[in-house]
C-alpha cells in the first residue's frame, strides 16, 4: 500500500517537539492511541520501541520509518511526522532524523507490512520528496504535500 493512501490530515503531524527518539515514539504512540480505539499508547510504544531494539529504523538522509505489528490493531495505520529539530535516531548514516513515517499494522499482515515499508523507503529516498515535506509549515500543508506526490 502507498503511504499516501494511509494518511489523513489527522495523521500528519508537522513540527512535533521532542529531544530523543524515545520521547518522539512515546508522543506519537499517545496520538495514535487517541485516534485508534483498539490500541493503547503503552502497547504502541512497546511495539515501536521493541522494533528499535532490534536495530534502528533510521534509514538515512534524516528519515526514519519506525514500525511494528500489533495483535489489537484492526487495520494498517500510518503517521507522517516532521520534527521541529532533528534528533539522534541511530540512523545508518548517523545524521539527525527530522522526517518520520510511523507504521502500525495488524499482527497477521506480514505482506502488507513489508510492501508498505518498501514503498515508504522508495518514496523517502527521493531528495525532492524529502524537501517538499520539510518545507511544510503546518499539518495541512504537510498532508497536501504528501498527497500531491
Amino acid at each position: 500500500m502507498l503511504i499516501q493512501q494511509m494518511l489523513t490530515p489527522e495523521r500528519t503531524l508537522c513540527g512535533l517537539k521532542g529531544t530523543s527518539k524515545k520521547r518522539i515514539l512515546e508522543l506519537a504512540s499517545e496520538i495514535i492511541a487517541e485516534q485508534c480505539q483498539s490500541l493503547s499508547s503503552e502497547e504502541v510504544f512497546a511495539g515501536l520501541l521493541g522494533r528499535e531494539r532490534l536495530g534502528s529504523t533510521g534509514i538515512g538522509d534524516g528519515v526514519a520509518i519506525p514500525h511494528c505489528r500489533l495483535g489489537n490493531c484492526q487495520e494498517a495505520v500510518g503517521y507522517l511526522v516532521t520534527l521541529e529539530n532533528g534528533i539522534d535516531f541511530d540512523a545508518i548514516d548517523s545524521k539527525p532524523v527530522d522526517l518520520i513515517f510511523i507504521l502500525v499494522v495488524p499482527e497477521e499482515a506480514c505482506d502488507e507490512h513489508l510492501q508498505t515499508l518498501a514503498s515508504a523507503a522508495e518514496l523517502f529516498s527521493q531528495e525532492s520528496v524529502r524537501q517538499q515535506l520539510r518545507n511544510s509549515s503546518d499539518n495541512l500543508s504537510l498532508y497536501n504535500a504528501i498527497s500531491g506526490i
